[in-house]
């Protein structure tokens, strides 16, 4: 397994001690740095070129979301893996719009945070869905960001990759997908690439928002079976 770089960033320094412990048991991660604040994250970013940033979100000085939105500007951009909790779900929606590749529960099992790493390390993003729907239900009953302008980006879809991304936006997984609508995996992992070309999006994450601001999902909405 390739090698992980892991810049570790929050405020509390027990927090930051328990993760590096657990992380040290995988020998391909390797943490190359610590930050107690958002601005010091961004400046180590810069030297230390982790490949995943493990992102608290309330902090001093600089917090998550704005340390986010600068660390993935940069070019090669880490990818930002969110530590939350469930108090924190108005975070997270602007975390997620800012760059990050996804979010885990800060009471999430070692070995469950040791493969989410792995997962956003490979350019995947990690969502939860049902942690997913309740941040997008919650924005939305408290105005968030809808824009109809923005339904346009969706002309240069197919009609099955609509339903695609409509799917994505409800919180499915390539395989749930697939048994919705009784295709194989690897052609919905084709439909999925080609979604996220043709919109300039950047990873997973941004297709669940831009399917939520687009009105293609709607709040409230559950996806099929659940």
């Amino acid at each position: 397994m390739k090698q992980r770089r892991v810049l570790l960033v929050d405020d509390d320094d027990l927090m930051r001690a328990g993760l590096r412990a657990v992380l040290s048991v995988d020998e391909s991660i390797e943490v190359v740095g610590e930050a107690g604040d958002g601005r010091r994250a961004v400046a180590l970013c810069r030297t230390l070129h982790p490949n995943v940033v493990l992102m608290d979100i309330r902090m001093p000085v600089l917090d998550g979301v704005a340390a986010t939105a600068e660390i993935v500007s940069a070019e090669p951009a880490p990818r930002v893996l969110i530590l939350t909790t469930f108090s924190d779900d108005d975070y997270v929606f602007g975390a997620l719009r800012a760059g990050a590749s996804g979010f885990v529960l800060k009471r999430i099992q070692p070995e469950q945070l040791i493969a989410a790493i792995h997962t956003v390390a490979e350019g995947d993003s990690l969502l939860s869905p049902s942690v997913t729907r309740m941040v997008v239900d919650r924005v939305a009953r408290e105005g968030g960001p809808l824009d109809p302008a923005a339904g346009r980006r969706l002309l240069v879809l197919t009609p099955r990759e609509r339903d695609v991304l409509e799917l994505i936006g409800r919180g499915l997984s390539n395989a749930e997908i697939a048994g919705t609508l009784v295709v194989e995996e690897s052609t919905v992992k084709t439909h999925v690439k080609r979604i996220l070309a043709k919109l300039w999006l950047r990873d997973r994450v941004q297709a669940v928002v831009l399917a939520y601001e687009t009105g293609l999902v709607r709040p409230g909405e559950r996806a099929p079976g659940r």
